[in-house]
């Protein structure tokens, strides 16, 4: 049985690194009362406004949550929301120093309009084509300069599709990390699926699996997902897959050792930033403990908490923690 206690207080000693898209959320709060006169849509009367750290910045603000030392890398453009972001970073101490300021990007905003807890709208501004040379350059080589400096337990890949993580970056990265014994964790996305060879826990959700190995079969059983997981490694050689299955809960396979953990009953509000949380959970506590059953249900856990608050939102470690001893002791 796990001592948590013991655990969460671990989980503060570490550091950690997250790598790629960083975005600014905005949510526009109101109440809808009428029908436009102008066209058949809805009229929001508009009370709050608030930015949220998002993408991979969620993850950091994740792993900081478990008290972990965090450090961002990543490309932003040198524009107003850049700068509110990095503010937000800084404030919920999150390191921005490896930040990489374009001038030739803008930053990822994602507006949504919400209202009596329903969203109504989301704008996306955002550039997907990926960094450029320099970008990368400069990105690569204050990597390589932490890694080997203040090295990291773990390193988490987070790709939003938005341009930061190419394939020769993932790939050079995850070979520094392997020269220095890193453990090395992906959330990936469809471009770049196949660039996270070598990685140690491979965790992309059911959906991203079936249309990056081109599968049409409906099916969850557990022969099918160790036959996934077999398909994955023999393209990417990695030691664990990591499935998030939404309703139906997490799969985990490392080796010959395979499980799929169902989910626990949840009030879902909003399921926006799940897979960040369940990435930095699972992340952190396999590096404190090489133990892939604990870490998968613990991140199970963690991902259905987020799901009962509206936005994007960290995990509450108290909540994780009273949760994980009633659950899983």
């Amino acid at each position: 049985m796990a001592d948590f206690d013991q655990l969460f207080t671990g989980l503060s000693a570490m550091k950690v690194a997250v790598v790629g898209d960083i975005m600014l959320d905005t949510y526009w709060w109101g109440n809808v009362d009428r029908i436009s006169p102008e066209a058949p849509v809805p009229v929001v009367a508009l009370d709050k406004k608030e930015l949220r750290i998002g993408g991979a910045g969620n993850v950091a603000l994740n792993t900081v949550a478990l008290g972990a030392t965090t450090v961002l890398f990543s490309v932003i453009g040198n524009d107003d929301d850049g700068k509110n972001l990095i503010s937000l970073l800084e404030r919920n101490n999150i390191q921005t120093d490896n930040i990489v300021v374009s001038d030739a990007r803008i930053t990822t905003n994602k507006t949504r309009i919400i209202s009596r807890n329903q969203h109504m709208l989301r704008l996306d501004a955002e550039m997907t084509k990926d960094i450029n040379e320099s970008e990368q350059l400069l990105l690569l080589e204050s990597f390589t300069g932490f890694v080997e400096t203040e090295k990291p337990v773990v390193v988490i890949f987070e790709d939003y599709d938005k341009g930061v993580l190419t394939g020769e970056l993932i790939e050079k990265m995850i070979l520094i990390c392997n020269q220095h014994h890193i453990i090395t964790t992906a959330d990936p996305k469809r471009k770049n699926f196949f660039s996270y060879k070598g990685i140690t826990i491979f965790k992309p959700n059911l959906k991203e699996v079936k249309d990056g190995l081109n599968v049409l079969l409906d099916d969850v059983s557990q022969t099918f997902l160790q036959n996934i997981h077999a398909q994955l490694q023999q393209k990417l050689h990695h030691s664990i897959s990591l499935i998030t299955l939404s309703e139906k809960g997490v799969f985990y396979q490392q080796d010959k050792k395979s499980e799929t953990i169902p989910t626990h009953v949840r009030s879902i509000a909003d399921v926006s930033g799940a897979g960040d949380t369940v990435i930095a959970v699972a992340s952190l506590v396999y590096a404190k403990t090489k133990d892939i059953k604990l870490s998968a249900a613990m991140a199970n856990i963690a991902g259905g908490l987020v799901c009962e608050e509206v936005g994007t939102v960290a995990i509450n470690k108290d909540k994780l923690l009273q949760e994980c001893c009633d659950l899983l002791s």
